[in-house]
């Protein structure tokens, strides 16, 4: 097993209500870099690329916010 793996940033699924994980994700965008992000946010289940899934979930958690629960 290489190195790298116990050395880099834990593997994280991404989570659209945790506050943290939203400040990373607005970091990156920002800066268009993950460099500062403390974790690695993995794609959880089969929605393309990282970022569209991220796009995806914040969409849902902020509709949630302003009209309350939608069913998917």
């Amino acid at each position: 097993m290489s190195q790298l793996l116990f050395l880099g940033r834990p593997w994280v699924a991404f989570d659209a209500e945790n506050k943290e994980h939203r400040k990373w994700f607005k970091e990156f965008q920002d800066l268009k870099t993950w460099g500062r992000c403390p974790v690695r946010f993995i794609i959880s289940d089969d929605q393309g690329d990282l970022i569209t899934m991220i796009q995806r979930r914040l969409n849902v958690y902020y509709t949630n916010r302003e009209f309350g629960q939608i069913s998917r």
